[in-house]
């Protein structure tokens, strides 16, 4: 169950787990509305005095971590593009009857 308990221990979890739920978003436009409802909902609970822990969760910079999560973005791109090339290289190198047996196998690349 998530959402329970004091604004101020859900937001440090979720804070915690931000930059996972910015990778998997996949436009700025995207990132940018999840990092405002965010530090909308972290300045509301500083606001809110109802007891329990305070709320020490900082608030996120928009431009910065939209820039971080580009950054992470292409980089996962770049892996991608040269994990698939080695494949196909790897793949190049197999005789034809080795290629055959792969894709008999299930193990050629996709």
């Amino acid at each position: 169950l998530t959402g329970l308990g004091p604004p101020a221990l859900t937001l440090r979890t979720e804070h915690a787990e931000l930059d996972d739920r910015l990778d998997g978003l996949g436009t700025e436009h995207e990132v940018r509305e999840l990092l405002t409802d965010f530090n909308r909902r972290v300045i509301e609970a500083r606001r809110q005095l109802l007891g329990g822990p305070p709320v020490v969760t900082p608030t996120r910079d928009i431009d910065a971590e939209v820039e971080a999560w580009a950054s992470r973005r292409d980089e996962r791109r770049r892996e991608s593009e040269l994990a698939r090339a080695r494949a196909e290289e790897e793949w190049s190198r197999l005789s034809r009857r080795e290629r055959r047996a792969a894709r008999r196998n299930g193990t050629a690349p996709r």
